[in-house]
């Protein structure tokens, strides 16, 4: 009888046991490793375009492809380190070769590289109105009166602020130059205030970025490289993500935009009440943009 009892008591844990295992089982980041996997999440920075990608990609893989989608706002850093353990399943804005190179050169054996979503170029420059008749950034230093010996800036410790002041304004001889510091949206609004009033304003610009697709302006040509060389913006995804969520990895792999399309996703963001509200309206216009990411049939 007491072996008996034993015997039983062995039966019992052990399917305890397997009951457990199969319960906690899975792959990293949530995935089960099934193939059907519905939850997602995606990290992003508070930077406009990864708004703006981070937010499309949530409605659409949530209301075409049935997943559950959580955006989390992250630093730079946090966001390499979530992909990489799998606690984020992708991160949609790394710039190579230079802007993100230390956190790539870190991590990139630990992610999947979806590759290049932006079709554009990303890149630093400092812009005028299209009517002003500077065509280069050394053409500042003959116009100096015009544009009031200052270039207007954004927030000190922005890297564009860096390269303006430090590459910039030797590379091109304007010393008796001022780069302004100021914020983001205060250096909008001196644009917006220039251009109603016809007025010249020199000043830090970067694209992707809506001001190109709200204003009639340009980049001062660069021939000495100053501002650095163009970007390429490209998405990370956990491993494991393909074989846990083959369809959204597969909408992640095909998302692409031009400078176009990102220009005036960005603007319809900026323009309503939150991004959520914004992407739709974006949506309703490109709809055949968006078809191309999607399963077929």
């Amino acid at each position: 009888m007491f072996l008996r009892r034993k015997v039983m008591l062995a039966v019992v844990l052990g399917l305890f046991a397997g009951l457990l295992a199969a319960g906690c089982g899975g792959g990293q980041g949530g995935g089960s490793g099934s193939g059907d996997d519905r939850s997602l999440t995606i990290g992003y920075i508070n930077w406009d375009e990864d708004v703006a990608v981070a937010n499309l990609s949530q409605i659409l893989l949530e209301e075409e492809l049935d997943y559950e989608v959580e955006l989390q706002l992250l630093d730079v850093g946090p966001l390499f380190e979530g992909v990489a353990s799998g606690d984020l399943d992708a991160f949609q804005d790394v710039w190579l070769p230079t802007t993100h190179e230390t956190y790539w050169n870190e991590f990139q054996d630990q992610v999947v590289d979806l590759g290049q979503w932006y079709e554009g170029e990303a890149s630093l420059g400092i812009a005028v109105p299209e009517y002003a008749e500077a065509r280069t950034i050394g053409d500042l230093a003959q116009y100096r009166d015009e544009f009031g010996g200052r270039i207007v800036g954004i927030e000190p410790g922005s890297g564009i602020m860096g390269v303006t002041k430090d590459e910039a304004v030797p590379a091109y001889g304007l010393d008796d130059y001022e780069v302004v510091d100021s914020s983001t949206p205060a250096m909008l609004g001196q644009v917006e205030s220039s251009l109603e009033n016809q007025e010249p304003i020199a000043f830090t610009a970067w694209k992707p970025h809506w001001m190109f697709t709200a204003y009639d302006i340009r980049y001062l040509e660069d021939p000495e490289g100053a501002m650095g060389e163009a970007e390429q913006l490209s998405a990370i995804a956990r491993e494991g993500l393909e074989e846990d969520a083959p369809e959204a990895f597969d909408f992640l792999d095909k998302l692409t935009l031009n400078e176009e399309q990102l220009g005036e996703l960005e603007l319809a963001i900026q323009e309503a009440e939150n991004p959520e509200e914004g992407t739709r309206a974006w949506l309703e216009e490109n709809r055949d943009v968006v078809e191309a990411w999607l399963p077929q049939g």
